[in-house]
């Protein structure tokens, strides 16, 4: 077992990041990077970390890494273990392989290559909750054209699409009224809220297109009609055109409906990120098919309605595959990972560092 390998992982685990609060990571990693491995390293306004190698044995264009530095919740006080080979949380919270992993995967890779092209290594933030650090990402940083995101989940697929990303978020206006002595006075916004929303198509509406309504909040008391509610949406397809018109239908729904039962309706809609492929022959893709290969695996390519910090770097330009990080159930708090499957992903990268070199 990789002592180091598995040192570094749990020493960041033990920082906290939920998304948001990720300044204390970010800093551990532009201080560890430049004293231990001679990185250079800049923090843009937005609190993206980017880190710069200079190619070892080679000449070649520059490559990007990705990972990103913060968790979901519940985040804090995290507690990893080693037990069996596999790294767990002790207590009732998330491990944090997600993305952790991956950067201990990166570091231990570049540390440990006996070659490399050049490398920018962008850590982003805020990436769980809807991308945020990827999207602010001072883009000037970056040069390379080609790109690797560590944040899938198994190490033989490689994932060379997303899609668009489409949240909408609503608040309903009804009319505060007494709801034993007086319920005719009000208009109650809950009760407009659930008619827009049972008016809604939701769930999976085909094999590339999903919809959802996630929170809803609304109501003082018991015996109030309550005047404001508020709720989450969102929908999300691989085909750009049918996301985007399935985005304006439930908001055109939520706004008949509520309207309709005599409240008020403010909807706000922002697409996160537009669908985005990459075709299988690609080199990018090639590479990360024969890197998987190299350590035994039958490789697969996939597309996602999940959405990563891929989505951005490929609208931007810079050609990005996902690769897997080797953890399993992320998001709960029964999130772990195979040491041996972290060596893997490293065997994965060193790889790709020959090919690109």
């Amino acid at each position: 077992m990789n002592q180091r390998l598995v040192d570094q992982f749990c020493e960041m685990i033990r920082i906290d990041s939920e998304s948001g609060n990720e300044a204390a990571m970010i800093a551990y990693l532009a201080d560890y990077l430049t004293r231990r491995l001679g990185a250079r390293c800049v923090v843009d306004a937005y609190g993206n970390l980017v880190a710069y190698w200079p190619g070892k044995n080679s000449n070649a264009p520059p490559i990007l890494l990705a990972c990103h530095a913060d968790t979901v919740k519940p985040g804090r006080g995290i507690d990893p273990w080693v037990d069996g080979g596999v790294v767990r949380s002790r207590g009732n919270t998330i491990l944090g392989a997600d993305d952790k992993a991956g950067i201990a995967e990166v570091i231990e890779a570049i540390r440990t290559a006996p070659v490399h092209p050049p490398i920018e290594f962008a850590v982003s933030r805020q990436e769980e909750v809807g991308l945020h650090g990827v999207k602010n990402l001072d883009y000037s940083l970056i040069t390379a054209r080609e790109g690797y995101l560590l944040d899938g989940d198994t190490l033989d697929t490689v994932v060379i699409g997303g899609p668009t990303y489409v949240a909408i978020d609503v608040k309903v206006t009804g009319k505060a009224a007494h709801a034993g002595m007086e319920p005719e006075k009000g208009i109650n916004a809950i009760q407009a809220a659930a008619r827009a929303i049972a008016a809604l198509r939701l769930g999976r509406l085909d094999h590339r297109t999903t919809a959802n309504v996630g929170v809803i909040s609304g109501g003082i008391v018991r015996n109030g009609v309550p005047a404001e509610t508020t709720f989450a949406a969102e929908c999300r397809s691989l085909d750009d055109e049918k996301a985007i018109a399935l985005g304006e239908e439930m908001t055109r729904l939520i706004r008949l409906e509520v309207e309709a039962a005599g409240a008020g309706v403010e909807v706000s809609s922002d697409v996160m990120c537009h669908a985005v492929g990459i075709p299988a022959e690609s080199p990018v893709v090639q590479i990360c098919l024969e890197a998987i290969r190299s350590v035994g695996l039958a490789p697969r390519t996939t597309y996602i309605t999940g959405f990563t910090d891929a989505s951005i770097y490929n609208n931007r330009g810079i050609q990005t595959a996902v690769l897997g990080i080797g953890a399993v159930n992320e998001h709960s708090t029964d999130e772990q990972i195979a040491v041996a499957e972290m060596e893997k992903a490293v065997r994965i990268l060193h790889r790709i560092f020959e090919l690109k070199a």
